[in-house]
């Protein structure tokens, strides 16, 4: 009969240990002690010997530690391209050899690990240590690691029991394997249970509306501030848990699989990519944190990002400069950025989004880091007041490049005073670091991005004119939002009458010719738009206009030109249309996407001809 003994204790730092020492005759052996000078528990067997201390645990024998992976670490090639495998398995005195690409045991096993080193190399809250003894091992500790690792190595690393935390359902895959009723389990789960509380608070709030409202945000500081979290630690824990998220981890583990498939074949081609890109359309839409897809960019990138090396050395060491040199070397790490090196970073911020190149993000995360090193070194708290500044930038750039892209390119956006409220605070934020600042870091862009459509260019450009006005009291909040309800509401209208126009007459344009034609149509839809919004009493004659006119435009995109497109791949006479026809882009491509399913067509093609662009 399985038999398992447990000891459960917790050490003043908050390290939780439980100790489990399974076998038929656990009961009848004597396998720890209390090391009264050391304050430690020993555990061990024949030949094996954990001691578990104050500042770590010390062993020696056979065995090693086994985690799950959290989503974004480091991993071997060879793990992160198998879904199954979850946990990371260390097995002691293992080494690979690059040269055979095989790891090599050696006699020398015993080692000791600090528990900083623990949660920060492995899993962030819960670590594992195990140990063997079994008369059917080898003498020697290399051969007997060979067994152990052929044994339960494939288990451990595909077991869901460890990530789950379940001692009961891991002893009942793990032992079995043994096949020796004389032998000893030993297993040993430590638990950070200050980042387990910051863990399970952040899911509470996380699962519950996959965001974190202002009151939330406020408990989880205050519990990292009470708990002496670091910063890389809470971000390592929120990445995690929003990956796990059930609807996050869907569309990022496609976007996973494309990137290993593209890591396979040594390169990303322009549809991998504009496959990607898509995914993050839909990581948008469905609220998916950017993070994680950044992160996985960067384990699996290898050199594949689309840019100019030259410009990308420039951008990395002029962020380092400013990060290292300045902060550390010239005001000794307590000193706040100049309004010039401000905006540097913010530029730097938004090129390294713009050209999907992730090494901004790892150079301030390394910063972070270090900041938290130093003062845990003794250094003074107050460095991080600096970096406080240059992260509240960095998120009044990423807001507002979310707002304003809401507003510019999605359709029927609810336009609220609280949006535009949080728009003035970070327009005049960035009008502080230099005057013409927010229009030529957002504004800019938008209005040459070929996907803005005709109605997005109207809200973009009564922002520009509007936003400064309410900060000078000549306008006010109230009367810029009624001026872009009602250019969103024009909007909504067109696009109603332009459904309807189009069923009536979509390829049949030769029975409404003559203006009194024109004028039955304009009565049916207007009657049609009555019976469905009672708010709606006429139809003005420039909506319906142009209703029309996009009709015509695309039966002759349909009908003649897109044809002559795909079969020439004529990329420019494609151009030629979308400069000259008023269409929106994404109308277009919409038109398109149906024409190659209505046709049964690969839209690969389609893809390739875009990217001639």
């Amino acid at each position: 009969m399985q038999k398992d003994i447990r000891l459960h204790g917790q050490l003043a730092n908050g390290v939780e240990y439980f100790v489990l020492v399974v076998g038929t005759d656990a009961y009848q052996r004597y396998f720890f002690n209390i090391v009264q000078e050391q304050d430690a528990l020993r555990v061990f067997s024949p030949g094996n010997e954990f001691v578990i201390a104050q500042q770590g645990i010390r062993f020696e024998g056979n065995g090693g530690h086994f985690c799950e992976y959290m989503f974004g670490v480091e991993q071997p090639t060879t793990d992160l391209t198998k879904p199954e495998i979850v946990n990371r398995l260390v097995m002691n005195g293992a080494c690979l050899e690059e040269n055979l690409g095989a790891l090599h045991f050696s006699e020398q096993t015993s080692g000791f690990q600090s528990y900083d080193t623990i949660f920060l190399e492995g899993n962030a809250v819960c670590n594992y240590f195990f140990t063997v003894h079994s008369p059917r091992l080898s003498r020697k500790l290399a051969e007997q690691q060979q067994e152990l690792v052929r044994l339960v190595g494939k288990p451990l690393k595909r077991s869901t029991a460890v990530g789950e935390e379940r001692d009961d359902l891991l002893v009942d895959e793990i032992y079995p394997l043994f096949q020796d009723t004389g032998t000893q389990f030993f297993l040993i789960k430590l638990i950070n249970t200050h980042h387990k509380a910051y863990r399970d608070l952040f899911r509470s709030f996380y699962f519950r509306s996959k965001k974190i409202a202002d009151e939330d945000f406020i408990r989880l500081m205050d519990l990292a501030a009470a708990r002496r979290i670091d910063r890389y630690q809470q971000e390592r824990m929120r990445i995690d848990v929003m990956y796990r998220h059930p609807l996050n981890r869907r569309i990022v583990d496609e976007y996973r699989s494309i990137l290993i498939y593209c890591t396979a074949r040594g390169e990303i081609s322009t549809l991998d990519n504009a496959r990607l890109n898509r995914l993050k359309v839909l990581s948008v839409r469905n609220k998916i944190p950017g993070a994680l897809f950044y992160t996985l960019d960067e384990l699996l990138k290898k050199g594949r990002n689309l840019k100019e090396a030259g410009e990308e050395l420039d951008y990395v060491s002029h962020t380092r400069q400013i990060l290292e040199s300045f902060f550390l070397k010239q005001r000794d790490i307590d000193s706040s950025l100049d309004r010039e090196d401000m905006l540097a970073l913010i530029k730097a911020k938004k090129w390294s989004i713009d050209a999907r190149d992730h090494h901004f993000d790892q150079l301030i995360l390394d910063f972070s880091r270090d900041c938290d090193e130093r003062i845990r070194d003794g250094a003074d708290p107050a460095i991080l007041e600096g970096f406080s500044s240059i992260v509240t930038y960095l998120d009044r750039l990423d807001s507002t490049l979310s707002l304003l892209g809401q507003l510019a390119f999605m359709e029927n956006v609810r336009i609220t005073e609280v949006m535009l409220q949080v728009l003035l605070e970070h327009r005049a934020a960035f009008e502080n670091l230099m005057s013409g600042c927010f229009e030529e870091l957002f504004m800019k862009d938008i209005f040459e991005n070929p996907y803005l459509g005709r109605f997005g260019r109207q809200k973009m450009s009564a922002l520009i004119a509007g936003l400064p006005r309410v900060q000078n009291e000549q306008q006010t909040v109230e009367g810029l939002q009624a001026e872009l309800l009602a250019i969103d509401q024009e909007e909504l209208l067109y696009l109603k009458v332009l459904e309807l126009v189009r069923r009536r007459v979509r390829n049949f344009y030769s029975s409404f010719g003559t203006r009194a034609e024109l004028d039955a149509l304009r009565r049916e839809v207007l009657d049609e738009l009555k019976s469905s919004d009672k708010k709606i009493t006429e139809l003005p004659e420039k909506i319906f206009q142009e209703a029309v006119n996009t009709i015509r435009k695309e039966a002759v995109y349909l009908q003649t030109l897109l044809p002559a497109i795909i079969s020439e791949k004529n990329v420019s006479l494609r151009e030629d249309f979308l400069l000259n026809s008023g269409l929106d882009r994404f109308y277009v491509e919409e038109l398109e996407r149906e024409y190659y399913e209505q046709n049964g067509m690969d839209f690969d093609d389609m893809y390739q001809i875009r990217q001639g662009m």
